[in-house]
């Protein structure tokens, strides 16, 4: 059988998988926050192995089941208007199966069967502080980027041209483009209050922040 690490319970008794996770960096935070592009420069530099949660997530829904994922599942079964158009955001942050930490066991196996060696920077906003802070051997293997509304904006802007993206595969794309900002804004802030909680570290980036100043700010966090 599988082993399950979404509990945080179930991390908090294991310092064994602590110290077998010792290698591994994290950056989580809140969508266009940088997180991508911090993690693959730091790989780069340091020619560290990137591992991007959002790479796996079709992977991770494939290898789960409905038992272990139902609001995974649930969202699968939607179409994009049920998605995106005819809840609140409220709702859609709450029931979000990312959001919730269902497969976070997925990321933890895939981790576990990579080398030691080089080490790992992992990077995506399924990364939860709960979540995370039991698998850290160290505080200042962590940090997660929370972005301003206007800094998040400002990315998905220059990421989408006008037409694309999933919002307007719907029926009403500017109504589920404020959804889902409304829902990403409540998520971050949400973040922010559980890193504050857990004493953990975390980086504000707001519009005057660049690109390499973020960069070294999460150097700096990771002690490097």
């Amino acid at each position: 059988m599988r082993p399950r690490f979404e509990r945080p319970a179930d991390l908090a008794e294991s310092a064994e998988l602590a110290e077998r996770l010792r290698h591994v960096y994290w950056i989580g935070g809140g969508s266009g926050a940088g997180k991508s592009t911090i993690a693959r420069r730091l790989a780069d530099r340091h020619g560290w192995r990137l591992y991007a949660t959002d790479d796996v997530m079709q992977d991770h829904a494939r290898r789960s089941t409905p038992q272990e994922a139902p609001l995974l599942h649930q969202f699968i079964a939607m179409d994009m208007d049920e998605r995106w158009v005819n809840r609140s955001p409220q709702v859609m942050l709450d029931t979000f199966h990312w959001f919730r930490g269902e497969a976070f066991g997925l990321i933890v196996e895939d981790l576990l069967r990579l080398p030691q060696e080089p080490h790992i920077v992992v990077e995506g906003f399924r990364l939860l502080p709960h979540l995370v802070k039991p698998l850290l051997a160290a505080p200042e293997h962590a940090v997660w980027l929370l972005p301003t509304p206007e800094f998040r904006q400002a990315a998905m802007r220059s990421r989408a041209a006008p037409g694309e993206g999933f919002v307007w595969k719907t029926s009403d794309p500017e109504r589920a483009g404020r959804n889902m900002a409304e829902r990403d804004h409540m998520f971050t802030m949400r973040l922010q209050r559980e890193v504050e909680r857990l004493h953990l570290h975390a980086i504000h980036v707001d519009t005057t922040m660049r690109e390499d100043a973020l960069a070294e700010r999460v150097t700096t966090a990771f002690r490097l």
